[in-house]
C-alpha cells in the first residue's frame, strides 16, 4: 500500500506562485503514473497534470497549460507541481495521484489512480 502525503499549499495572492509537493512512502515498481487533480467542494475532481515517471513525459489539462509544471525526484519518491501566474480560478483543493500499470492514455482518468492523498489547499485571491 503507497501512501501519498501533499505539502506546500497556502493562499497566495492572484500572479504568485506555489509548488507542491507529494511524497511516497515506498516506491511501488508499478506505480509507473503520478497526477494531480483539484477538486471543489460539489465539483468534480479534475485532472491537472501527469507525468510518466519512468519516461519522464509530462501531460497537462488546458486550463493550466503553460502556468504549471509537474516533476517527480524518483530519488525521493516525491512528485512535484509548480504553479506560476496563479488565477483565483485556481484555488481548490489539490490531490497527489499514482497509478499502477502503464496505460498512459488514461493519465486524465480519477479511476485509472490507485492511490491517493489528502489534499492540500491552495486559496488565490485577487
Amino acid at each position: 500500500q503507497v501512501q501519498l502525503m501533499e505539502s506546500g499549499g497556502g493562499s497566495v495572492q492572484a500572479g504568485g506562485s506555489l509548488r507542491l509537493s507529494c511524497t511516497a512512502s515506498e516506491h511501488h515498481y508499478s506505480t509507473n503514473i503520478m497526477g494531480w487533480f483539484r477538486q471543489v467542494p460539489g465539483n468534480e475532481r479534475e485532472a491537472v497534470a501527469a507525468i510518466s515517471t519512468t519516461g519522464g513525459i509530462t501531460s497537462y489539462s488546458d486550463p493550466v497549460k503553460g502556468r504549471f509544471t509537474i516533476s517527480h525526484d524518483n530519488t525521493k519518491n516525491t512528485l512535484y507541481l509548480q504553479m506560476n501566474s496563479l488565477t483565483p480560478e485556481d484555488t481548490d483543493m489539490y490531490y497527489c495521484a499514482a497509478a499502477m500499470g502503464d496505460a498512459w492514455y488514461l493519465r486524465f482518468s480519477r479511476s485509472f489512480y490507485s492511490f491517493w492523498g489528502e489534499g492540500t489547499q491552495v486559496t488565490v485571491s485577487s
